[in-house]
C-alpha cells in the first residue's frame, strides 16, 4: 500500500499519472459541514457552497482513477447528504446511482440538561454507493440471521405441472393449490443435510433460512468505534462490508479523506492494497 501526507487535493493531482484508472475501490467520510465548531481537529463548519466546492473538485479527480468496474462509498450526515446527492448525480450520472444506506452514528446527547428537546436525536448518517459505469463489480453479501425463524418454501404463484413436487426426505411433496415450490431440488438437498428442513407438529414442510441478503439498511452494525481516542473513527464492520461489496482480494482500495486510517487497515487485513 502506498500512505500520502499531503492536502488531498494536491495529492490526487500527483497520483493521476501512475493510478488512472486503477482504483477499485473509494471510500470518503469527509469532514461533515456542521452548524458549529467541532471539538476535533477538523474545520467542518462551510459555507454550503464551500463545502460543495471541495468534495466537488476533489470527486473529479478521483473518477479518473477509477477503474470502469468500481465502486465510491461518501458518507455524510443530514448536513450533507441532500448536497452529496445532487453532487454525485451530477459528476456520475444518476444512473450510476445504486444505493443511499443507511448506517448508525454515535448517539448524539443534547449538551443543556433539564431543556426538553424539540426534535428527535440523530441516529443514523448516509452511505451513499455510486459506480463509474454500469459495468461496476458488485458482490451480494450474505448476513446470518440472529434468531430461528421457520417458514414455508411456498409462493403465491401457480405451478407447472411438471414442477408441481419435490422430493423431501425421499418422498414427493407437492405444492398446495394455486402455490409453487420456492426452493430448487438441490436447495433441499443441501437443507438435509444441514438440518434447516422439517415437517412440523401439523405435517407441513417448513425450513430456515439461515442467512438473509444484506440490503441498504446497515444499523445492525456500529457506525463508528473508539480504539484510538479519535471522536470519528470508522467502525471495521463498516469499511469490510464496503470493500468485500466491491472488490476482490489484490484490489487497490483508496481513502483520500483518511482519518484514523481504517480503511487502510481494514484493506490489508482483506488482502487488498
Amino acid at each position: 500500500g502506498l500512505l500520502i501526507k499531503s492536502e488531498n487535493w494536491q495529492a490526487l493531482n500527483t497520483i493521476l499519472p501512475k493510478y488512472k484508472e486503477q482504483i477499485q475501490t473509494i471510500y470518503i467520510d469527509p469532514p461533515f459541514n456542521k452548524e458549529q465548531d467541532a471539538d476535533y481537529l477538523y474545520n467542518v463548519k462551510y459555507k454550503d457552497s464551500t463545502w460543495a466546492s471541495l468534495l466537488e473538485n476533489r470527486l473529479s479527480l478521483a473518477k479518473n482513477i477509477m477503474k470502469d468496474s468500481s465502486s465510491i462509498f461518501v458518507r455524510c450526515d443530514y448536513n450533507g447528504n441532500w448536497i452529496v446527492r445532487l453532487l454525485m448525480n451530477d459528476l456520475f450520472g444518476y444512473e450510476n446511482f445504486r444505493n443511499e444506506i443507511t448506517i448508525n452514528r454515535t448517539q448524539e446527547f443534547f449538551k443543556s440538561p433539564g431543556i426538553e428537546p424539540k426534535k428527535f436525536m440523530w441516529d443514523t448518517d448516509s452511505l451513499f454507493l455510486f459506480t463509474k459505469t454500469e459495468d461496476n463489480f458488485f458482490r451480494q453479501i450474505l448476513v446470518e440471521r440472529s434468531e430461528e425463524i421457520w417458514w414455508e418454501p411456498f409462493l403465491p404463484s401457480k405451478s407447472k405441472p411438471k414442477d408441481d413436487f419435490r422430493i423431501v426426505f425421499g418422498k414427493k411433496i407437492y405444492s398446495p393449490p394455486g402455490r409453487k415450490w420456492g426452493l430448487k431440488q438441490d436447495n433441499i438437498y443441501q437443507l438435509e443435510k444441514e438440518g434447516r428442513i422439517r415437517k412440523n407438529n401439523k405435517g407441513k414442510i417448513e425450513y430456515f433460512p439461515k442467512y438473509i441478503k444484506l440490503k441498504d439498511n446497515w444499523t445492525d452494525i456500529s457506525g463508528y468505534q473508539r480504539s484510538w481516542d479519535f471522536n470519528t473513527e470508522n467502525a471495521e464492520i463498516l469499511l469490510k462490508r464496503t470493500i468485500e461489496t466491491a472488490s476482490n482480494k489484490g484490489n487497490l482500495i483508496f481513502d483520500f479523506f483518511l482519518g484514523s486510517g481504517t480503511t487502510t487497515a481494514v484493506a490489508h487485513k482483506l488482502g487488498r492494497k
